[in-house]
């Protein structure tokens, strides 16, 4: 049984039913950190603030460990909560910050102390007791909010774009730091975000949103390589799609070029489908090739650093390729698409 159970959540902020989420299910396992995964306006924040008890859903089930809280409200349910604005007390110390949640549900100070520093040192805020939030970098902040909703305990922890106010390379560090603490305390996590590459790098499990609904719910290789829908598709950074029609085992251009996949879906014959590849996984040569081919010829180019990227008029229409080779503007090059790159989408 999954530690946490979203059943068919509906949240509507207006009498016309215009819904934010839409009949959304979800299950996580204990231990677990997934990631919310889209863009502004899909319904991610949402999502965790109706698991968090700040929303109340018009329709649907909440269940954590078993136990129905549909209707618990949000101070009763004990979750730590890391917000992207970090909402420390200006006017308390470090160690106070910390030691809030613990104050308020009058622990002994021995009690506090002990958990306290424990929970410091954990998020490597040792020797940070007496600092006041002013006095510390961003990182430094962001592992006070970490300690300050880890330090109660909480069966859930709930992770609101954490990392939106740090620089890049502090982005980085943080998020690896996330995933150490985490696995060290064998957490479950919800981690909400609009970087693919974030979520990807510490999610042991992402859902990518769309429109209130999840479009794909795997394991972030999974997703990464075996998107199910175009959108997730286009949103994790593929770029050429080229419709096509099923003809017994393989796949045909509305050119009558043929495509192999080794991933497949299943389909009848005569059914419609897009395939879809990533620009750097199509080859450029000079040489004529066989199977899953294309002729084209390079209208732009573009220098990435470690490659160049083309854009290439075919007769499927216009692709992005990333190649090391030099192509001039003009030149007419073969392109092979990769069975074993290529992805078939139905939808």
């Amino acid at each position: 049984m999954s530690l946490v159970a979203l059943n068919e959540i509906s949240v509507s902020y207006d009498k016309e039913k215009s819904y934010v989420l839409k009949d959304l299910s979800l299950a996580i396992e204990q231990g677990e950190l997934i990631s919310l995964l889209g863009p502004s306006g899909c319904g991610k924040t949402t999502t965790l603030r109706v698991i968090a008890g700040l929303i109340q859903q018009n329709a649907g089930q909440f269940i954590l460990d078993g136990k129905d809280i549909t209707n618990v409200p949000v101070h009763k349910r004990g979750f730590g909560m890391v917000f992207q604005s970090y909402a420390l007390f200006p006017h308390l110390s470090v160690f106070d910050n910390v030691a809030f949640g613990l104050k308020n549900k009058k622990l002994p100070a021995a009690e506090i102390e002990k958990r306290v520093q424990a929970m410091m040192t954990i998020c490597g805020l040792d020797g940070f007791e007496n600092r006041f939030p002013k006095q510390l970098s961003g990182g430094q902040r962001q592992r006070v909010a970490l300690a300050r909703s880890l330090v109660i305990e909480p069966q859930l922890l709930l992770l609101d774009e954490p990392l939106s106010n740090l620089d890049a390379q502090l982005r980085i560090t943080m998020r690896m730091e996330i995933k150490r603490i985490q696995q060290q305390l064998g957490i479950t996590t919800v981690f909400v975000t609009h970087d693919q590459e974030e979520c990807f790098s510490i999610s042991d499990r992402v859902a990518v949103m769309n429109g209130g609904v999840i479009e794909q719910f795997d394991r972030p290789e999974v997703i990464y390589h075996q998107p199910k829908t175009r959108f997730v598709a286009q949103f994790i950074g593929f770029e050429n799609f080229i419709p096509v029609t099923r003809k017994a085992n393989h796949y045909v251009d509305a050119n009558g070029s043929t495509y192999q996949v080794t991933n497949d879906v299943e389909l009848l014959d005569g059914d419609t489908a897009t395939l879809t590849i990533r620009p750097e996984n199509i080859v450029a040569s000079m040489t004529a090739m066989n199977e899953n081919a294309l002729v084209g010829e390079v209208l732009v180019r573009t220098f990435l650093g470690r490659a160049y990227q083309y854009e290439v008029v075919t007769s499927v229409g216009n692709l992005l390729i990333n190649a090391e080779e030099s192509y001039e503007p003009g030149t007419r090059i073969h392109l092979y698409l990769p069975a074993d790159k290529l992805v078939a989408l139905t939808k």
